[in-house]
């Protein structure tokens, strides 16, 4: 899994397949969830994410495990 963090856009992109995306489906005002042709998530991203206390405090453990992040 590899995580962005995009400042300017206050989104994070969470990228869990390496997949290429042929489908991409809001959800509702704040997810997106991108699929590949065979409809498995290959990503999603949480818009207005400095909003979703939870969602910032799960993005730190995960760096704090280990897991990729990057913030433009």
């Amino acid at each position: 899994m590899n995580i962005t963090y995009d400042k300017v856009a206050d989104a994070v992109y969470m990228k869990v397949s390496p997949n290429r995306v042929s489908a991409t489906t809001r959800l509702d005002d704040a997810l997106v969830v991108d699929r590949d042709k065979s409809g498995n998530i290959v990503g999603f991203e949480i818009l207005g994410a400095s909003c979703q206390g939870t969602l910032i405090k799960n993005l730190e453990k995960n760096v704090a495990n280990g897991v990729p992040v990057t913030i433009d």
